[in-house]
């Protein structure tokens, strides 16, 4: 077996690690707030997020491509490259779900890529338009999306049922927030499956595996597709209690009236970017979500501290895996390649 046969072995197995880790780390995106108002036990609430999360991982291809030869020149990244931004970003999601912090797994692997590319190939390696029309200008404008959709959502809900009986609204958003929890499983499914999708076919080709069409068209096979859908669903069946304790009751606690508005608007917004091709955080939208439609109770309702950490860990993410995957490409190519 060829050392480029090894390499690229490696670098899938690390990618699927990275989309099982994806899967529990950001599994709370989907659930947390159906667990925290009771409308399903933990167990339940997996099982019903989980086999969403693959349905949504099968619907298209769009992020996937942005990711795989959207960000960087593709044809000069190598499969140690692509081993490195795994690496980093696989780090980072450990320490994040360690303490606890729901942030980024798309940022963490835009950063991984972007350091070690750079590093590789200096800086005319990055698609700079790409990266600001669909990373940098959605990390700041999702958050305030998610913030404002899910604020003004709420309101129309406050203002829809302000003369209804409280225990009647419950009971029936109880009901609804099924329907509201598995469109945010889906929506999570069709953007964050698909990024792993796209490195997994960037490595295939790096390593010779696979060849661009003669249209030069970067398209995914369905195997990888499969793969990564089902790497996903049993990350989500494993769970990520750290986080969907964060997500579902330190930033606000939650009635089912509220998750259904924080996840109907979150599931809204990402399932759009999903459909144009932009890798977003669904861990930025779902939580500033869940902020705003706390707001609407009254500004103490939101744990603002709590949230100025999860801001810190989204702030940090994309130069921290930047920083790690260029160490980690510099440490192997000096002392392990040459």
């Amino acid at each position: 077996m060829s050392i480029t046969i090894l390499i690229l072995v490696a670098v899938i197995a690390v990618a699927l690690a990275f989309e099982f880790i994806n899967g529990f780390h950001d599994c709370a995106n989907a659930i947390a707030t159906v667990v925290s108002t009771k409308v399903l036990s933990p167990k339940q609430a997996v099982v019903f997020g989980a086999s969403l999360e693959f349905i949504g991982a099968l619907t298209g291809t769009h992020v996937a491509k942005t990711i795989g030869s959207g960000i960087v020149n593709a044809e000069m990244i190598t499969l140690t490259v692509i081993f490195c931004a795994l690496l980093a970003a696989v780090l980072w999601n450990l320490l994040t779900w360690y303490l606890g912090l729901p942030s980024s797994s798309s940022h963490a692997l835009i950063g991984g890529l972007l350091g070690a590319s750079i590093v590789k190939a200096g800086p005319s390696v990055v698609h700079v338009k790409t990266l600001l029309d669909k990373v940098i200008i959605p990390m700041f404008t999702s958050p305030m999306l998610g913030f404002v959709v899910g604020f003004s959502f709420m309101l129309f809900l406050v203002l829809l049922f302000y003369r209804a009986n409280p225990q009647i609204v419950n009971k029936r958003f109880r009901k609804l927030q099924l329907i509201s929890s598995g469109l945010m499983a889906l929506s999570h499914g069709s953007n964050d499956a698909q990024k792993t999708m796209g490195i997994i076919t960037l490595a295939l080709l790096a390593g010779g595996v696979l060849h661009k069409s003669p249209t030069g068209d970067f398209d995914i096979p369905i195997y990888v597709i499969v793969i990564c859908a089902l790497t996903m669903a049993a990350g989500t069946m494993n769970g990520g209690w750290k986080i969907i304790k964060t997500m579902g009751h330190k930033i606000i606690r939650l009635k089912p009236i509220h998750g259904f508005a924080a996840e109907t608007s979150a599931a809204g917004l990402i399932l759009t970017a999903s459909h144009f091709g932009i890798p977003l955080s669904t861990t930025h939208v779902i939580s500033t979500a869940i902020m705003g439609v706390g707001s609407t109770l009254h500004a103490h309702a939101v744990k603002w501290r709590i949230v100025g950490n999860i801001v810190t860990a989204w702030v940090l993410t994309i130069p921290a895996c930047m920083i790690l995957s260029a160490v980690i490409y510099y440490s192997i190519y000096h002392f392990i390649l040459k």
